[in-house]
Formats: structure tokens, sequence, C-alpha cells
């Protein structure tokens, strides 16, 4: 397993890893490649894969202290494998060489997998967003972590 930056030509692979996961944020392929912008805020996309290619991605921006986990999406094929914490770990990692003070990001609250995921990664649920979702509707759940 290998953990590299992403591409705008990984965006086809990450369009279609992410509509198998329906929990997942779906975004646009234009939503992608503003992840890629010279002129987007400051993003990070780690990729993890291995032979069979892609198997799963992590993206986040940064918000000068305070940066923002936008989507974690890993094969279905892989799943309880790791591989989620590893791109967690390493997303934090980096924040922490960035000098990032605290990471928050939003879940769906029936996303169980995940919300285990963030909490075993050390982060705290801090509020709800009620009807933060569509398709269907669902609150979300804000999670932190404070990193100083």
């Amino acid at each position: 397993m290998v953990i590299r930056r992403g591409t705008s030509a990984d965006i086809p692979d990450l369009m279609a890893l992410e509509r198998q996961a329906p929990a997942a944020a779906h975004w646009s392929r234009e939503q992608y490649q503003s992840a890629f912008s010279v002129d987007a805020p400051s993003r990070v996309l780690l990729i993890i894969e291995k032979d069979a290619g892609i198997q799963g991605f992590i993206v986040g921006r940064a918000l000068d202290k305070e940066w923002e986990i936008e989507n974690v999406v890993v094969s279905e094929s892989v799943r309880r494998h790791r591989l989620g914490s590893r791109l967690v770990q390493e997303f934090l990692a980096l924040a922490r060489g960035r000098g990032a003070e605290e990471i928050f990001l939003e879940v769906r609250e029936s996303n169980l997998a995940a919300r285990r995921l963030y909490e075993k990664s050390g982060f705290s649920q801090s509020s709800k967003r009620k009807s933060y979702y569509h398709q269907p509707q669902e609150d979300a759940i804000v999670y932190q972590l404070g990193l100083t």
C-alpha cells in the first residue's frame, strides 16, 4: 500500500470509487477539478493505492489553523482493512506539520462506520446540524479534534 498526493488525472477513478459509496459526499467533476486548481483554497487530496489501483482517498482543506475533512472513501472490497484509518492518520500528520490547531468534519448521523473511525482517531462530537444532507435528508454530526 502506498499513500500519495492525488492529481487531476485521478479524477475519473475518484468519481467511480465515490459512486460505489452511498454515504460519501458525491462531488461533480468540476468540484474535483477545483480541488487541484491553483486558485482554490488550500486543499489536500491523498490516495491510498496498491497493485489493483486506487483503494481509497481523503480530501480536505486548510482554513488557516483550522482544517476540514471533506470526504473519505474506501473501496467496499477493502473496508475493515484499516485503510480509512491510515488515510485519516496521514491527513492528521500533514495538518499538524502545517501548523493546524483543529480539524473538523461533518458526517451523516446514520454512517456508524465512519463515526467509529473518527472516534477511534480521537475526534469528539461537538454538535449536530439539522437536515444538513439531502438525498436522503439527514442530520450531520459535527466532529472536532484539537491538535494543540
